[in-house]
């Protein structure tokens, strides 16, 4: 797949510019600033401010950088839908700008809670990828890759038919638990497991079925 060079240099100032707005606010951040919270929402991990203001998003570039370069390795992404690369490309930008946000809005002394937070913003990437994972078109780098979903394209779409839905309504479920302020660490293990284990068993036995 051929890189989108317009957009990977968007996307990847995006990622970046939590750098800019940290300096923007670098006198009224402590010079120890929480970087990690624990299931209820307390701090439990702090680093300099100029790692939690730099390290982070250059971090999270080469993250970027690395995934658009792998996808863009597997020549089977060609034909990928135009709208899930939109997706990926915006991905990690969404993620730098989401938990700097956090990061910053909590060492300046905001009430968020971090744990409903971050429900929210895995409910909107549950949401988000869920809706457009029935759309995708095998591939060795996108997905649910098992061989049997691998070598044969009717266990690979119908896969994804389920793991879309599945996907959805576990995102729809974190955003409802996000909305009604609880953060039950829980729930979001049940939902993971569901939409990560049930696909992987719907596909197998598909494939034992057509054996």
């Amino acid at each position: 797949m051929k890189t989108n060079k317009t957009l990977l240099t968007v996307t990847s100032t995006v990622t970046l510019f939590p750098i800019l707005w940290g300096l923007m606010i670098w006198s009224q951040l402590p010079n120890q600033i929480s970087i990690h919270f624990n299931a209820a929402g307390q701090a439990n991990n702090f680093q300099s401010k100029a790692l939690a203001v730099f390290g982070l998003p250059v971090f999270l570039l080469l993250v970027h950088l690395f995934v658009i370069f792998v996808i863009g390795r597997d020549p089977k992404n060609r034909t990928m839908n135009d709208k899930m690369v939109r997706v990926i490309y915006w991905l990690t930008p969404i993620v730098s700008l989401s938990i700097s946000y956090l990061i910053y809005s909590k060492a300046l002394g905001s009430t968020i809670n971090p744990s409903v937070f971050v429900l929210a913003l895995l409910g909107l990437i549950f949401l988000i990828m869920g809706n457009y994972m029935p759309k995708l078109k095998v591939n060795h780098t996108v997905g649910i890759r098992l061989p049997w979903t691998l070598q044969n394209e009717d266990n690979w779409h119908k896969t994804h038919r389920l793991a879309g839905k599945l996907w959805v309504l576990g995102g729809l479920i974190l955003l409802l638990e996000a909305g009604l302020q609880f953060a039950l660490s829980y729930v979001l293990v049940l939902v993971i497991l569901a939409i990560v284990f049930i696909p992987v068993m719907y596909s197998y036995q598909l494939s034992r079925k057509n054996r």
